[in-house]
């Protein structure tokens, strides 16, 4: 049976304390897929228990009929409130560790060394690594047993500045993830129109680039974790 290790954010507010957390259809889409495929799913955080969600991703002009389902299951949201923490997980091996996004992962991913050990072991490894939307600033610091940022010459994508400010968050976020990946010298790329479906396969690198592209990202995912 495959197993698959899912990080998530336990950051619930910005500095300026407004709400964020985990977007939640960047979870269940992946989680939906796996769990029709018979996959063993585990999910971890920084600090483990109960994962904020983005109140955002809960309006009803982004929640999709699967999200939706999964918000109103009792069952999959006790799991959500029960997080493993990293440091159960680290030394487990996983088939693919896959990176949700949400705007709280801008503060509790990019300097997590637990996610870095996590990420640089299982892709050398020759596991899938995947990761969507802010999720990705998970990589960012990743560095291999050579010295190098894993995302160097990747082709890759994520959350751009221009959907940065369509969302309102530019002044919100401690960072922009589109320079900091080009920063990496990483070969980033994005969707012609903005808050559309966008994921780039590299190898076993596999990014999407907003929520938009949860349902392809999970879809593309599958297909890699068969090959």
């Amino acid at each position: 049976m495959m197993k698959i290790l899912i990080i998530v954010t336990s950051i619930a507010t910005y500095e300026s304390g407004l709400e964020t957390g985990l977007w939640l259809s960047e979870l269940t889409h992946i989680y939906d897929k796996a769990k029709e495929q018979g996959y063993e799913i585990m999910i971890a955080s920084p600090k483990g228990g109960a994962i904020p969600i983005d109140p955002e991703s809960l309006k009803p002009m982004v929640l999709d009929k699967v999200t939706k389902a999964y918000y109103k299951d009792s069952t999959f949201m006790e799991v959500l409130n029960h997080s493993k923490t990293l440091k159960e997980v680290e030394n487990e091996t996983f088939d693919l560790v896959y990176l949700a996004g949400g705007h709280g992962t801008m503060y509790d991913f990019p300097e997590d060394t637990t996610i870095q050990k996590i990420v640089r072991e299982h892709f050398e490894n020759e596991k899938k690594v995947a990761a969507i939307c802010h999720g990705v600033g998970g990589l960012l610091n990743v560095k291999l047993s050579n010295g190098e940022y894993l995302i160097k010459d990747k082709k890759i994508t994520g959350f751009n500045w221009f959907e940065e400010s369509i969302a309102g968050r530019k002044k919100e976020v401690p960072f922009n993830l589109e320079k900091g990946l080009k920063e990496r010298e990483s070969v980033y790329s994005k969707a012609f129109i903005p808050m559309t479906s966008k994921v780039v396969v590299d190898g076993n690198l596999i990014t999407g680039q907003n929520p938009f592209s949860s349902k392809e990202m999970a879809k593309v995912v599958m297909e890699e974790m068969k090959k």
